[in-house]
């Protein structure tokens, strides 16, 4: 039974009309098979990959805009708002692009006007359905002393890459909300990493106005006091901050189990007990967090299922299989 045919259940996007937006992680496939359920609960839609480098530009004179598109008409037909996601990564890249079509390497020059082509070809083509874009993602090293993870983009073009990123960006919609987001944006480590990146930017008049924390968390780690110091320690940048791919797993991080058909009941307990802490951090930092997406809308489809453990199903969202409220969605309305 979807969540919209009961009247009774509140809106989360009413329930926290006044404190942020509430957004869905979306695909062609969920837009049809939840859409009773998006069309009630939330009013902001991300693209799950349908934005991405590979998805919408697989070749260099060849663009790919027919499912990216379906997802901006149905936000717009449904007075949702739209985020892209996102316009420079290391994953999801085709190889031609960091190709010289002779079998070697673009230089510095070429990468980095292939990709202004690239964002002002897509920013614009979206300048008036999408508020907020995800300019870069995930440059930053998960460990040891180096800031930056090694990519093609840094290998060929240097770390000023980053920059012209969010310039290209502005450049094509200045109206745009642009955000650097990354994940383990909790850990403290890493967290210090991105503060001096994006710090480095700010001090450097580029065009950023956000952090999103992506916020893949699970049912034991991170601990609410981890996360609350990076809230506070992004919050001081003065800039806005968005929790960009929220789910919680009900696996713990070492759990490689793939026996179960359905979540234990302290699995359901713990997953409640988190979701309700949560947003209960979420409501205090209002003035700082202006969206929270989660990372999909209901547990008949999430990218946790075989991911990082193949075979196995997952239950990380509020909605289960059904589209019907679990407790964690009781937790989190009810605060």
């Amino acid at each position: 039974m979807e969540a919209s045919n009961n009247r009774d259940i509140p809106k989360l996007r009413e329930v926290f009309g006044r404190s942020f937006d509430i957004g869905a992680a979306v695909n062609p496939r969920t837009i049809r098979s939840q859409r009773e359920l998006l069309a009630y609960h939330f009013n902001s839609l991300t693209p799950e990959n349908e934005m991405k480098f590979e998805s919408l530009h697989p070749a260099e004179d060849t663009y790919t805009f027919e499912k990216a598109d379906e997802i901006a008409d149905f936000a717009a037909s449904n007075g949702m708002k739209l985020r892209g996601h996102t316009l420079v990564w290391h994953n999801q890249t085709t190889d031609w692009l960091f190709q010289d079509g002779k079998g070697g390497t673009v230089d510095a020059e070429t990468l980095l006007a292939r990709m202004k082509s690239h964002i002002d070809t897509i920013v614009k083509r979206y300048k008036d359905r999408i508020y907020a874009w995800d300019v870069v993602n995930e440059v930053i090293a998960d460990e040891g002393a180096e800031l930056l993870r090694r990519s093609k983009w840094l290998d060929i073009a240097g770390e000023g890459f980053i920059a012209k990123a969010f310039e290209y960006a502005h450049d094509a919609d200045p109206n745009a909300e642009l955000f650097y987001n990354d994940y383990n944006e909790s850990h403290s480590a890493k967290r210090e990493k991105i503060y001096t990146l994006v710090k480095g930017l700010i001090d450097r008049d580029v065009p950023i106005h956000g952090v999103g924390l992506q916020a893949h968390w699970n049912i034991r780690q991170p601990g609410l006091d981890e996360i609350r110091a990076a809230i506070e320690r992004y919050a001081s940048l003065g800039l806005q901050l968005q929790i960009t791919e929220l789910d919680v797993s009900v696996f713990d991080h070492e759990d490689r189990r793939t026996d179960l058909t359905e979540p234990s009941e302290r699995m359901k307990d713990l997953l409640a007990e988190r979701y309700g802490r949560f947003f209960e951090l979420f409501r205090e930092y209002r003035q700082h967090v202006t969206a929270v997406t989660f990372w999909g809308a209901a547990d008949d489809y999430t990218w946790l299922d075989d991911f990082p453990v193949k075979g196995r199903k997952n239950w990380p969202l509020l909605f289960d299989e059904r589209h019907r409220p679990k407790e964690a969605f009781w937790r989190v309305v009810n605060g």
